[in-house]
């Protein structure tokens, strides 16, 4: 719970206040809010209505079950079908403003868990990038971002290696590029 205090929170929950994440996201586009949380964007339907809010001017938070900056564009896209993707593409490039992915690892020690992101900052060249479908590109654009705050995934799984957070060999598991990051850490293939 998002209780107000220098500002208004509207709270909605499914099965409980609205029957759908439909119907909860557009009742909130109705609203004139500023800033909407939309909990999990499921189907085509909500990543489309959200889109269609960030669109108008609005800040759109949202969860999405992926590994990646560029998994997650994809997922977007892949929602969707090809007749729909192009649009989809321009919705998404212009009002993408970043996107932090994490996983969760088990730390060296046993401990717990360390949380790893990869941080995309959305941009003019990010928006060229997503219309014209080329997200391979997007480990490259992070790698080139990095003074503007952008990480890659296996560089922060890189440095929580070095620094005795994580194994190598779990680090691995979790890298998107695998081939370069066993390479960089041989000793992550030892089981």
């Amino acid at each position: 719970m998002h209780p107000s205090k220098t500002c208004q929170v509207t709270h909605r929950e499914v099965g409980e206040h609205t029957p759908t994440f439909v119907d909860a996201i557009r009742s909130a586009g109705r609203e004139n809010a500023d800033v909407i949380l939309v909990g999990e964007l499921r189907g085509a339907e909500t990543m489309k209505l959200s889109l269609q809010l960030a669109s108008f001017g609005i800040l759109v938070f949202a969860t999405v079950h992926t590994n990646s900056a560029a998994g997650t564009i994809d997922r977007f896209v892949n929602a969707f079908s090809a007749d729909q993707q192009p649009q989809i593409r321009g919705m998404l490039a212009d009002s993408l403003s970043g996107i932090v992915a994490q996983q969760l690892l088990k730390r060296a020690d046993g401990t717990g868990r360390v949380a790893v992101q990869e941080i995309l900052v959305g941009s003019s060249a990010l928006g060229s990038i997503i219309r014209e479908g080329k997200t391979s590109m997007i480990g490259s654009y992070i790698q080139s971002g990095k003074g503007e705050g952008m990480q890659g995934m296996d560089d922060t799984l890189g440095k929580l290696v070095r620094e005795g957070m994580v194994t190598a060999h779990d680090a691995l598991e979790k890298a998107v590029d695998k081939e370069s990051f066993a390479k960089a850490f041989p000793d992550s293939m030892d089981a």
